[in-house]
């Protein structure tokens, strides 16, 4: 017995240094598919119409044909990009001066916008504004969005952003509604204002996320909205909500945990503005009762918020109604201006399913351009060499790069008609 245990003695470092190698290596693996090291840099992928304009694009775009490359690390991982845009927005966020206005809409609510002066003079010698709809809950004093405005403030772009309905938390509500997944009004009392105080400027729409729904819906309503827009572009918008909301309810890329975290925030906004709300108070719409706020209580995902409170703001009778109606999918073919929707292969809030819709419509319409490139998250896109991001990200330069461009092409569009004009008057 001693020598066969003196025997099998050895052979315990043998396995126990195996066990601790497969250990390392397990872990290993975890990480690499977690962080997605494996994925490629790449350039976007485009999908356009070939006419003048595209190929005008490509030219005066770099980022568009240059591979976007996110920080070594961790910037391949769509949820650590997600995630770090959650958490902090940007680094070293700057902080603009704007004005705040305020505006008194028909039915009693108070929208606000601020408004942010250029800090330079436009590349093209135009005045130019970028009216800016944010994503979900999100207003001027994100951080995200301060950064975004001060870069284009300092191209020579006047700045004016929506705060979304309720969701600064030192304005309260002075009648019985929130903002909404499509509801235009706001936005659209910010643009009316920008278009009577400067009767010369011309504008440039930008949407993030829920934003991005927004202003291709208002820009689809009339053909009036379309009035002095030289572009518009929509940064990681779903286009659908109707279709979104099977994918949202889906564990895969963790979009259910994501769900209940935005739900929850959505609560907390809700919450605040209860009285006005809920309380007795003879505007508000009759089907929204104090059982829709016990449910609210009990809510774990953006549909039952949709469901007993959201859609009740205008009179919905369903949430298939609600989101049906709300979403810019039946307008975007309605849109004449330059059009650049952005979206991030990797970005687990938008199923990829959702991505067949602004391909088939780039695959269409020559004025539309789809930007895909494989990393991003959803409004991360930052960059930086190996672990600490750069303030600026890549969609910042994107979006005034390519504003730079539209605006190029209007002048240049411009000069030939007044040649043309002018050789045709000697004529």
């Amino acid at each position: 017995l001693k020598m066969s245990a003196i025997l099998e003695t050895p052979e315990l470092p043998a396995v126990f240094d195996g066990v601790k190698l497969a250990a390392v290596a397990a872990v290993l693996y975890v990480i690499v598919r977690c962080l997605n090291l494996k994925s490629p840099t790449a350039p976007p992928e485009l999908i356009y119409q070939d006419s003048a304009l595209s190929r005008f694009l490509l030219k005066s775009c770099p980022l568009l044909t240059k591979e976007y490359i996110p920080p070594l690390i961790w910037g391949k991982s769509g949820h650590i990009q997600t995630a770090l845009y959650g958490k902090m927005g940007r680094v070293r966020s700057p902080h603009p001066y704007g004005l705040r206005k305020y505006l008194t809409m028909p039915d009693g609510a108070t929208a606000t916008f601020d408004l942010f002066e250029p800090q330079s003079e436009h590349c093209t010698g135009e005045d130019v504004t970028m009216v800016i709809c944010p994503g979900i809950a999100n207003h001027s004093e994100k951080q995200y969005i301060r950064t975004f405005v001060d870069y284009a403030q300092k191209n020579g772009y006047r700045c004016a952003v929506l705060n979304h309905l309720g969701a600064l938390p030192n304005i309260e509500l002075t009648s019985p509604r929130m903002f909404t997944y499509g509801c235009t009004w706001e936005f659209s009392a910010m643009v009316n204002y920008i278009k009577k105080t400067y009767p010369q400027t011309q504008l440039v729409v930008v949407g993030f996320s829920l934003g991005g729904n927004i202003v291709c819906k208002y820009l689809g309503e009339n053909q009036a909205n379309q009035e002095r827009v030289l572009c518009c572009v929509s940064v990681c918008q779903g286009y659908s909500a109707l279709r979104a909301q099977e994918t949202f309810m889906q564990w895969d890329q963790c979009r259910r945990f994501y769900n209940f975290l935005m739900a929850d925030n959505m609560k907390k906004i809700i919450l605040s503005h209860r009285q006005v709300l809920f309380g007795d108070n003879m505007k508000k719409p009759q089907s929204l009762s104090d059982a829709d706020l016990g449910k609210l209580y009990t809510a774990t995902s953006l549909m039952q918020i949709d469901d007993n409170v959201m859609r009740k703001f205008h009179g919905y009778s369903s949430l298939k109604e609600y989101y049906e109606e709300e979403s810019c999918l039946h307008y975007l073919h309605r849109i004449y201006v330059p059009l650049l929707l952005v979206n991030a292969a990797d970005d687990p809030l938008v199923h990829e399913s959702l991505l067949s819709i602004p391909r088939a419509l780039s695959e269409k319409r020559e004025n539309v351009m789809h930007v895909l490139p494989l990393h991003g998250g959803h409004l991360g896109f930052f960059e930086g060499s190996v672990l600490f991001p750069e303030p600026l990200t890549w969609m910042d330069k994107l979006v005034v790069q390519y504003a730079n461009a539209i605006c190029q092409w209007e002048k240049t569009k411009s000069h030939c008609s007044d040649t043309e004009q002018a050789v045709s008057g000697q004529e």
